[in-house]
């Protein structure tokens, strides 16, 4: 598998940091959404710290990804794709960069005008980014609710619109943010099968 993507598909580096940015926002949501409900105690406070510095690196991982994509490019866009639909997917991945970025920010402004230490797991020491403010607090935490919201409706459509090119459309969209021969698509730049031996296509 090649590190850097290429012009039919994304590279491995990609890959893993679309992957694991995917699963921790899936994290994310799970906690996000329960942490409120936890009786108050230790396990709330350390849930909400979890919560805290996955966010933080969310927030580090999506830089590092923009950074890759600006250094290593990206695969051009799928053949036979229509005009309309790459706007959509280059508009939905901007929304959803945005939001990644602006998410994490959002609840470091929350934490911060509250007046909660904020520590990367345990490790290192973050900055106050503002100072105590009841009201910046309540609009950070309108902000931050709303806001995920949104991601979580243009992950939605991202993964509806993923799995609609690759069962119906029966291209590489999927594919190729995956390793190798993960799955079979009718796609021209899906990977060709390698020859036998005996020099016809191996089944």
């Amino acid at each position: 598998m090649s590190l850097k993507n290429t012009a039919d598909r994304w590279g491995g580096i990609s890959q893993l940091l679309h992957w694991t940015i995917a699963i921790l926002i899936l994290v994310m949501a799970y906690l996000g959404l329960t942490m409120g409900d936890l009786p108050n105690g230790p396990d709330k406070i350390k849930t909400y710290a979890l919560h805290k510095s996955i966010g933080i690196t969310i927030l580090a991982l999506v830089a590092l990804r923009l950074l890759w994509r600006l250094y290593a490019g990206t695969p051009r866009p799928v053949p036979g794709s229509p005009r309309w639909q790459e706007r959509i997917a280059s508009l939905t991945h901007a929304a959803i960069y945005l939001l990644l970025f602006a998410i994490p920010l959002s609840g470091w402004v929350l934490n911060s005008a509250a007046g909660f230490p904020l520590r990367w797991f345990g490790l290192v020491n973050l900055p106050h980014i503002v100072g105590e403010s009841h009201d910046l607090h309540e609009l950070a935490e309108e902000a931050h609710e709303l806001m995920f919201w949104m991601l979580a409706l243009l992950v939605v459509a991202h993964a509806g619109a993923a799995f609609y090119h690759h069962i119906f459309q029966r291209d590489a969209t999927l594919a190729r943010m995956l390793p190798r021969g993960w799955l079979r698509t009718d796609d021209a730049t899906d990977p060709a099968p390698t020859p036998s031996s005996s020099g016809t296509p191996a089944e």
